[in-house]
């Protein structure tokens, strides 16, 4: 294959990769000074109007979606030989496919990479739109400020969920799957749920749960995967029941498979259990929801010391140690005075001591308030037995109160501050004061347009 100059403003630097319908070329797009992937029709395909179609489609599907864990479209636009491209983020750091290659990966980096993922993807359907081909290979990884990123990618296969509400066309990829799907039956979300539980096998195995090479061959399955010998029992459980030939006895939905997952790999099974209480003050305890677990996306830095956690909605966050994650929720809380749920997140380093204001568990809670003014400091609760010092910041509008010398020998902080407009509570613990602060401070809040 001959190498382009260009496409468009887009200088071509060499090829990625191509498949049956597409090639992919790293580019620089020389207006903004950076680097593209552009994804370009295959020129045997260029007279065919179904496959034409379906490649524009492919970028009407990204543009619903605005996930970091989706591969975003940036621009499009027709080549001088008439084909039509897309102009993508750039993955930088290659797919999952590769790192499986290399053998399986540890637990605790499968977690990371399925939080991330099962976020895009449940991103996708609650857009209205069915990925059909999770795999390994569209798993992509992408730098960031303080790591890496996970993101999901290739919407070559896509529908609308309206349009796989009738019966659709056999396809997909034979080791990944869903047994509906090959038989052409109606498609619904769980389609892409059994692919995911089939890329979190892999990621832990080295291999797909089946040894299914054709799409006949994935109606033939019979019975689950053997079981993983690395992981957890409860892990097992959960991979299996994504995994069910029936979808009916699948989870129901994405967000509660990685709930689960992330459950039982962090939680033993004696003790595990969704619910979080929150280690607040009483009123704050009793409003703080998302007993279901609550849906976090996590994004991890070079060292994998310190994580940032995203609440369900994507507007809060909050960057901490890695060892305080034990128990994370992020379904969102109802505090007094406000009339509905707002976005709220908890992430603690144990599920069952967090509450004690006596035990020594480090963690962080961050929930949006109604509409208000700051408070006086003192106005703030906090933990019994503390020696309180007090501070209210008129030009950083913020109130702040220290809570050191606990019987636990904890440092606690609680703050109230406005973030872009809006009244933000946190609620920091920890032995060490200086790390409690950078916890504290390195809360953000994006609200959706």
């Amino acid at each position: 294959m001959v190498q382009p100059s260009h496409f468009g403003r887009y200088a071509v630097i060499r090829r990625l990769g191509s498949g049956g319908f597409a090639a992919v070329w790293l580019a620089r797009d020389e207006q903004l000074d950076a680097e593209v992937a552009v994804k370009v029709l295959a020129e045997h395909w260029v007279d065919d109007l179904d496959v034409r179609r379906r490649f524009v489609e492919e970028g009407r599907f990204l543009r619903k979606v605005e996930s970091p864990y989706v591969v975003g479209v940036h621009d499009s636009g027709t080549t001088d030989d008439g084909r039509p491209f897309l102009v993508l983020t750039y993955a930088d750091r290659g797919t999952l496919a590769d790192r499986i290659k290399e053998g399986p990966l540890p637990l605790a980096d499968t977690l990371e990479v399925i939080e991330n993922v099962s976020s895009g993807l449940q991103e996708l359907h609650d857009q209205g739109v069915l990925h059909r081909d999770v795999k390994p290979e569209n798993v992509l990884f992408r730098s960031t400020p303080t790591g890496e990123r996970a993101m999901l990618g290739d919407l070559g296969l896509g529908k609308s969920l309206d349009k796989v509400s009738r019966v659709t066309m056999p396809g997909g990829t034979p080791a990944y799957v869903a047994p509906e799907q090959v038989r052409g039956d109606v498609l619904d979300p769980r389609a892409d749920l059994y692919a995911l539980a089939a890329v979190t096998y892999a990621a832990l195995s080295g291999q797909p749960p089946y040894g299914a090479t054709t799409l006949a061959a994935v109606l033939a399955v019979d019975g689950p995967p053997p079981a993983l010998e690395t992981v957890p029992a409860a892990v097992n459980e959960v991979i299996r029941r994504g995994l069910n030939k029936d979808r009916e006895q699948r989870w129901p939905d994405v967000r509660s498979f990685a709930e689960a997952l992330h459950a039982a790999a962090q939680v033993p099974e004696a003790t595990r259990r969704f619910s979080i209480n929150p280690w607040v003050a009483a009123t704050v305890a009793a409003a703080l929801l998302g007993g279901a677990g609550g849906y976090l996306g996590w994004q991890y830095g070079v060292q994998r010391q310190w994580v940032r956690v995203v609440d369900q909605q994507q507007v809060l966050s909050v960057e901490l140690p890695r060892e305080w994650t034990s128990t994370r929720t992020g379904g969102g809380w109802k505090p007094q005075g406000a009339t509905s749920q707002l976005p709220a997140l908890l992430v603690s380093g144990n599920n069952s001591s967090w509450s004690d204001p006596g035990s020594k568990v480090p963690g962080v809670f961050a929930g949006v308030l109604p509409d208000g003014e700051v408070p006086l400091a003192a106005a703030l609760p906090g933990p019994k037995g503390c020696a309180a010092t007090l501070d209210r910041n008129e030009q950083a509008n913020t109130a702040t109160a220290n809570y050191a010398e606990c019987p636990a020998g904890m440092t606690t902080f609680e703050r109230v501050k406005k973030i872009n407009g809006s009244l933000i509570r946190i609620q920091v613990r920890a032995e060490d004061a200086a790390q409690a602060v950078q916890v504290l401070d390195s809360v953000t809040y994006v609200p959706k347009k």
